[in-house]
């Protein structure tokens, strides 16, 4: 005999709204940021193995690629704390309508682009 109840919904039928964008984004910044810390405390530890170690690392991130992970690191560190406001600010009971949760996601999106851009341009002494 079959079994006649109905499968839990997948992902490919539920529609994609703002806050299930920030949610999953949030989740993969959060590892990221993870990884990141990590890069950075080795980053920093190679000082005191001395230059010739430090140096290696300093060419990697003079390199294209490495200022476009240090950039994307920055844009995942804006939107992790944009995020985590947001989170803090609905533990504490507020902003569960749908039409602040939309606003507060995109605030979250922009916000965290916009951010990345200052600091960028604070960090080449342009603003």
């Amino acid at each position: 005999m079959k079994n006649k109840k109905p499968l839990s919904p997948h992902i490919q039928v539920y529609k994609w709204h703002i806050s299930s964008l920030v949610s999953i984004s949030h989740r993969i910044t959060g590892i990221i940021n993870i990884i990141g810390i990590t890069l950075i405390c080795l980053w920093a530890s190679l000082l005191l193995l001395g230059e010739n170690s430090y140096e290696a690392v300093n060419l990697l991130l003079n390199s294209q690629i490495g200022k476009f992970i240090t950039l994307g690191l920055t844009w995942s560190f804006c939107f992790q704390i944009l995020s985590e406001i947001r989170h803090l600010i609905m533990d504490l009971g507020y902003g569960f309508e749908l039409k602040t949760t939309k606003i507060t996601g995109l605030l979250v999106i922009i916000g965290s682009i916009f951010l990345t851009i200052i600091l960028y341009l604070i960090g080449k002494n342009l603003f």
